[in-house]
């Protein structure tokens, strides 16, 4: 199936592109390249809260977003590229939603024992339980973009075939 693996490389490609971008925040920003930073810090402010105290730093300024978003991309990229090593590309079925909600589960309790001071979570319990939701969610994203890229491929095939004519 060439159109699933050309998902795949996509999805691979965003994602540890995506991952590159996190660490190229603060290696720009320390290096004088203020307005590269300022943009990756932007773009990446749309989806997270970057909250200096909760983020990994390198070079003494912080990733692009925190440590659970680093863990989510950062899982999310090493669960695409090994994809293929658990799951065939001609399987475009998820598994049960059971196994997302089980996922999600470690970083709800992380987040909700942390946000009502019950525990102090740390970046690595933040980073390990977004890179453990981040990897299950791929046996979901990557099956679903494959089975969307199919119908697409197939509804543009039938729109360029004329329809046989019948007849005289």
């Amino acid at each position: 199936m060439p159109t699933a693996r050309v998902v795949w490389a996509l999805v691979v490609g965003v994602a540890f592109g995506l991952v590159v971008l996190i660490f190229a925040a603060p290696i720009a920003q320390a290096s004088g390249h203020t307005t590269l930073a300022s943009a990756i810090y932007s773009a990446f402010g749309f989806v997270c809260h970057q909250i200096p105290e909760r983020s990994f730093h390198l070079a003494g300024h912080k990733f692009g977003v925190c440590s659970r978003c680093t863990g989510l991309y950062s899982g999310l990229a090493l669960a695409a590229l090994a994809y293929p090593l658990v799951r065939s590309f001609k399987q475009t079925g998820t598994p049960p939603l059971f196994w997302l909600f089980l996922a999600a589960a470690p970083l709800a309790i992380d987040f909700s024992l942390g946000y009502f001071n019950l525990w102090h979570n740390t970046h690595l319990s933040r980073f390990v339980t977004g890179a453990l939701l981040s990897s299950v969610a791929v046996f979901f994203i990557i099956p679903g973009l494959i089975e969307l890229s199919s119908t697409v491929a197939q509804r543009f095939r039938s729109a360029e075939s004329p329809p046989l004519r019948s007849g005289w």
